[in-house]
């Protein structure tokens, strides 16, 4: 992950666990979002019950949860699932690069 937010300008990071019902909603968007802007950013998926240190640290407390780092730093905080989520990231997604 840390050479995601070093290397790639927008970082989604997806915090999930197998065992998770809203995980599995979340899934798709992100995999969505991964497919239609791969090229543009790096998406991370971190399992919590494998890293939970790496959850601590980020303050992840709920899942899903996800994060969208811009230039490095958190920009916005997605947690849980709602039908909006695609069009809430994509639009910041957006927004994003075409202020290249």
């Amino acid at each position: 992950m840390e050479e995601a937010l070093s290397k790639c300008r927008v970082v989604l990071v997806d915090f999930w666990a197998e065992w998770c019902g809203p995980c599995r909603l979340v899934e798709p968007v992100v995999e969505k979002i991964s497919e239609e802007y791969g090229d543009k950013l790096a998406v991370v998926k971190i399992n919590v019950d494998e890293n939970p240190d790496v959850a601590a640290s980020f303050e992840v407390y709920s899942i899903p949860t996800l994060l969208l780092f811009h230039r490095g730093k958190e920009a916005r905080r997605f947690i849980g699932y709602s039908p909006m989520l695609y069009r809430n990231i994509t639009g910041l997604l957006n927004s994003y690069f075409s202020s290249v």
